[in-house]
């Protein structure tokens, strides 16, 4: 058999609990949120959008304890380890027990992640993310209790207690996160980036994604989620900003002149009917990109980066995309920005393809980096990490 190695992926976004929503996060007219979560003007309850769906993913949240935890974590990490990704980024939020009571161990619900993680032969940086509301003015609803502390001092108290036992750990590290704009007041963002300037700690958040986190966040700041990132100190080299995808020309000037990174991931901004990232802007601006699988509607490296490639030819409706920006490696180009995003200094490993599989047979070898980013998908890979080693 014909083979050849290429670096591992790297899945810079997980939410690795998400991956029992298949199936059922698609089910139409469900209530759109209740104690109110869900936004006003964000649509009527038969509505189906991101909101509703939220609800659903609240649903599955407060069935889970450290047991089913690690369980689910087992499962997606091996689709992960399988699929070609070596190194795992888990923006992990379900910290309490269902009725917001921490663990007797604080935390025991990474903890068990982390060791599903480490038995699936991947790399995993733990991204405890900080949540206090449900949202400008709004007390957490009943569904976000379990992922809420009362302060920045005691959530940051609860991350210094995570580094302190992944320390010496192989295959384990940690950075810090804040859920969004819309979890956290101005002041946790500014905190948490103080934080992570201090103990040298990759920094992630979502934001941008959605069009009423931005109505909502002009009208508590008065400003994009991007410009409140940028006013509170969040952005940076070590920064990452997870969609990113309603922004202005000012707020991708933000992102490029703070070296900040933005994490895409097109399967779940598809499935959620979230839009499209403006790929053709970023590249442009010279933004980096990495990638996620976040609520896990797939776990294919291959599917995301064709996505993201297609998507960007369709913005600027051309072949000359992100892929020709690459000099025609985009895999690679992709694979060492998610390094960065995780703060990875080593590599994430190798994976190893079959060039005989189907989806390859007919390329030259001079031509694989192409067809990574075109044609290829999960079933090309023989040996993954941590799989058939």
């Amino acid at each position: 058999m014909r083979t050849a190695r290429v670096p591992a992926m790297v899945n810079a976004h997980s939410h690795a609990f998400q991956l029992d929503l298949r199936g059922v996060g698609e089910r139409p007219s469900r209530a759109g949120g209740s104690s109110g979560e869900r936004p006003s003007g964000a649509g009527g309850p038969a509505e189906d959008d991101f909101w509703s769906w939220r609800t659903e993913m609240y649903r599955l949240a407060a069935g889970h304890d450290p047991d089913s935890m690690h369980e689910v974590g087992l499962r997606a990490y091996g689709q992960m380890a399988a699929a070609g990704y070596g190194a795992v980024g888990e923006f992990h939020y379900v910290h309490h027990q269902p009725d917001g009571t921490p663990y007797p161990e604080p935390n025991v619900m990474a903890i068990a992640l982390a060791r599903a993680a480490v038995g699936c032969g991947l790399q995993i940086v733990l991204l405890p993310a900080a949540y206090h509301r449900g949202g400008p003015g709004r007390a957490p609803a009943a569904g976000q209790v379990r992922f809420c502390d009362p302060s920045v001092e005691v959530f940051l108290e609860r991350v210094d207690g995570l580094r302190e036992w992944a320390s010496g750990r192989d295959g384990v590290s940690v950075g810090v996160a804040a859920h969004s704009v819309r979890a956290v007041p101005a002041d946790w963002l500014a905190a948490i980036a103080r934080y992570g300037d201090e103990h040298g700690l990759v920094r992630h958040v979502h934001a941008a994604e959605q069009r009423q986190e931005l109505a909502e966040c002009q009208a508590e700041h008065g400003c994009s989620p991007i410009e409140l990132l940028e006013r509170t100190g969040f952005l940076g080299p070590r920064t990452s900003v997870v969609h990113a995808i309603h922004v202005s020309e000012h707020d991708v000037e933000l992102l490029a002149g703070s070296d900040s990174l933005v994490v895409t991931c097109p399967t779940t901004e598809g499935n959620l009917g979230d839009g499209c990232l403006p790929g053709l802007r970023y590249r442009d601006a010279g933004v980096r990109l990495a990638i996620g699988t976040d609520e896990q509607v797939r776990i294919d490296p291959f599917e995301e980066l064709r996505e993201l490639e297609t998507l960007a030819r369709r913005e600027g409706q051309t072949r000359s995309a992100l892929l020709a920006a690459a000099g025609g490696d985009l895999w690679g180009q992709v694979a060492h920005n998610g390094r960065a995003s995780l703060g990875l200094d080593d590599d994430a490993g190798t994976i190893e393809l079959n060039l005989e599989h189907p989806d390859l047979a007919t390329v030259p070898e001079r031509d694989l980096g192409l067809a990574l980013a075109t044609c290829a998908s999960a079933a090309v890979v023989s040996a993954g990490v941590g799989v058939g080693r």
